[in-house]
């Protein structure tokens, strides 16, 4: 495994509560990694709320297929539902192998479990255009079934992970209207992340009562604002995934409206551990240095802003420049004239924290060079940016391109 991300949190993984009616396990099946966990399994509870987030890649994996079929049909017949993941391999780009295979580890796990096929989501990451050793999954399912338990969250965050350097969770518990609830959430990312819903995969559990229209809608909602707006090196793999399970555990009645009380407040915790799991995928970028926060506004619209701010976030000018510690904020100009959003030069601001670097179109009186070239010594940094035409606002985060991302993707495969 490689060293630990110096913008890993300090607190290490969290003790993940129980979820009632969520029970995990993990095991190591050889699937590509020798002595680690490389396969998992989350079994829910049936009448449980489902809602997902994919990929919108062109060339997505045969698992990721599945499960939008998937969440199509959850109602379809009753039972309980079920994760299974391995890592080491995307089963993506494999052709009707890759089919195949996701039809036998389902199959295999829904009756092991005794649960509706369909209600069995799937989920690979890894290498891509490499067949799926079914055979080695296949071979673990009565292993996982019979070591699921509620407190194994943890072994299930350590199966999903590849070039991950540390495990990513989130643990909470929400007061809706005297009720107490749980929300838990692990997530695996490092690089290919430039999530479009990298190889990213997100899971959350919570034993909150809420219809899976509400839950569907929260989870598409909040994604837009803190896994759709992250990005490590702006490629968006094959395998992006984020799945929630509300097993409706909870002494409550359900949420099945918006206008509910607990619904807002629900949704606010939500968007907090969901952007917690994100930063954690961006603190973790691979060779990762910096963790870098853009906050654009003034913009014609919020969908310009976040262009714009994913144009700057993306540009590798940009992100070489803030791991050499260089305050090159000529560069941010390139990027945000780059974006094709709206833009004048004349009434654009550039901050890096609370110096004001650049406005009315040229290098701000005040600003001094030492003053950026001591800013960038610091490992988060803010870069804001006015663009001074509208209403418009984003925030992106990202992190510095360095050496070491070149060396962890140049022999990946090896």
């Amino acid at each position: 495994m490689p060293p630990i991300s110096p913008l890993a949190p300090t607190g290490g993984f969290p003790e993940l509560p129980p979820v009632n009616g969520v029970r995990f396990s993990a095991c190591e099946a050889g699937i590509r990694y020798a002595g680690r966990k490389d396969l998992m399994l989350a079994e829910i509870a049936s009448g449980s709320s489902i809602a997902g987030v994919f990929t919108r890649s062109q060339t997505r994996s045969a698992p990721v297929l599945w499960c939008e079929d998937c969440l199509k049909h959850q109602n379809d017949a009753p039972g309980g539902f079920a994760i299974l993941v391995n890592s080491g391999n995307s089963n993506a780009f494999t052709g009707g192998r890759g089919f195949e295979g996701v039809e036998r580890c389902t199959k295999a796990t829904a009756d092991s479990l005794n649960i509706p096929h369909e209600h069995v989501y799937m989920s690979s990451t890894g290498v891509i255009g490499e067949p799926l050793p079914t055979d080695k999954v296949l071979a673990k399912i009565e292993d996982l079934k019979s070591a699921l338990s509620p407190l194994n969250g943890r072994d299930a965050a350590d199966a999903i992970m590849t070039t991950d350097t540390f495990a990513k969770g989130v643990a909470m518990h929400i007061n809706l209207d005297g009720v107490d609830v749980v929300l838990t959430g692990f997530a695996k990312g490092s690089g290919m992340i430039a999530p479009d819903m990298a190889t990213m995969l997100v899971y959350m559990f919570t034993d909150a009562a809420i219809a899976q229209p509400m839950l569907q809608k929260m989870v598409s909602e909040i994604n837009a604002v803190t896994f759709n707006s992250i990005t490590v090196d702006s490629d968006t793999s094959t395998s992006d995934t984020l799945l929630m399970a509300a097993t409706g555990r909870a002494e409550m009645t359900p949420i099945t409206s918006q206008d509910d009380p607990r619904y807002e407040a629900f949704s606010r915790a939500l968007h907090d551990a969901m952007r917690d799991l994100a930063h954690q995928v961006v603190r973790d970028g691979e060779g990762a240095t910096k963790f870098v926060e853009i906050q654009v506004q003034g913009a014609s619209s919020d969908a310009s802003a976040h262009v714009i701010g994913k144009a700057i976030a993306n540009s590798p000018l940009v992100k070489t420049a803030i791991a050499g510690e260089d305050p090159n904020w000529g560069r941010i100009v390139m990027a945000v004239g780059k974006s094709g959003e709206p833009a004048d030069r004349d009434l654009l601001s550039i901050r890096f924290g609370e110096i004001l670097v650049a406005e009315n179109g040229w290098v701000s009186p005040s600003y001094k060079e030492q003053l950026g070239a001591d800013y960038m010594k610091n490992s988060e940094l803010l870069i804001d940016v006015d663009m001074g035409i509208g209403t418009g606002s984003a925030t992106i985060w990202t992190c510095d391109l360095t050496h070491q991302y070149i060396t962890i993707n140049a022999d990946y495969r090896s």
